[in-house]
């Protein structure tokens, strides 16, 4: 029978090393078999349950798919209900679909309540929907209406999801917190007042809550994709020929998988290793 090392939050850990002796009688130490323990190590996340928002397309589609191949479970979670219901058909037994609006209050607190009860006690939160709508354009040529939306999804949805689910996670003390922050949430750029200074947020309020529970068995991690080929061009412009343009005259975009693996990275890390910030761009830079 295995012997595994139980972390706070119930992660296995690899073995210590064997004593052993050799010819002379001297203890020595030999490292574990890395394949004796190769089902444990690969499924970290076995035995969790993942809140995903914005679950429905680009890198909180890739995420979803990404924990479920790491042994967790996951709750799909969107406005998009129809394409939610598509998501987990093609993820299997492991998923969920649930209809959310992070901007709505009534949606979010009944969060808990529309879940089946085994599903309730979520350990990891990936913070992924928001948007850029109205496009790239000078501060005074911008809508108001536009940017209260903007700041609506990009923060205050994130903090009330975490606000939600965090409670249940101290009771327990025990939680991961992933928020899907933008390198323009420390490098700002011209055109983008508003969604940068809602990332710029997001970075503030993701380093703040990492210090809330600093030393106790919740950890909070933010990443910080740079150029990511998603249908969220498409959200900023709301045109087709203006989103493919964009990415085409772009040298190098990443893929959601890269942004999804870089998550579960995060994840598996033993308990006492907390990734703070994780900025992930292309290699042309």
């Amino acid at each position: 029978m295995q012997n595994y090392l139980l972390t706070p939050c119930g992660l296995p850990a690899t073995d210590p090393p064997i004593e052993q002796k050799n010819d002379h009688g001297i203890a020595t130490l030999k490292a574990p078999n890395p394949t004796e323990n190769s089902k444990p190590l690969m499924q970290k996340l076995s035995g969790k349950t993942a809140l995903v928002t914005g679950a429905s397309a680009g890198i909180g589609q890739a995420t979803a798919s990404a924990l479920i191949s790491a042994g967790a479970r996951v709750i799909c979670s969107a406005r998009r209900l129809a394409r939610l219901d598509s998501l987990v058909s093609d993820l299997g037994a492991k998923a969920i679909a649930l209809e959310l609006d992070v901007c709505d209050a009534a949606s979010v607190n009944s969060l808990d309540s529309r879940l089946p009860t085994q599903w309730r006690e979520i350990d990891i939160l990936i913070n992924n929907a928001g948007h850029d709508a109205g496009g790239r354009r000078p501060f005074h040529q911008g809508s108001i209406d536009e940017w209260s939306a903007i700041i609506e999804t990009n923060v205050m949805g994130l903090v009330r999801v975490t606000h939600k689910v965090i409670e249940n996670m101290v009771s327990r003390n025990c939680g991961h917190i992933v928020n899907i922050g933008s390198i323009a949430g420390i490098q700002p750029y011209a055109t983008g007042t508003i969604y940068s200074g809602s990332k710029h947020a997001v970075h503030g309020f993701s380093e703040s809550l990492r210090l809330d529970y600093a030393g106790t068995g919740i950890r909070v991690t933010e990443i910080l994709p740079g150029l990511v080929r998603t249908d969220f061009a498409m959200t900023r412009w709301n045109d087709d020929v203006k989103a493919a343009a964009f990415y085409d005259r772009t040298e190098q975009c990443l893929a959601p998988e890269d942004i999804a693996q870089t998550v579960v990275f995060a994840l598996e890390q033993p308990p006492h290793v907390v990734l703070s910030q994780m900025v992930v761009l292309p290699s042309s830079g």
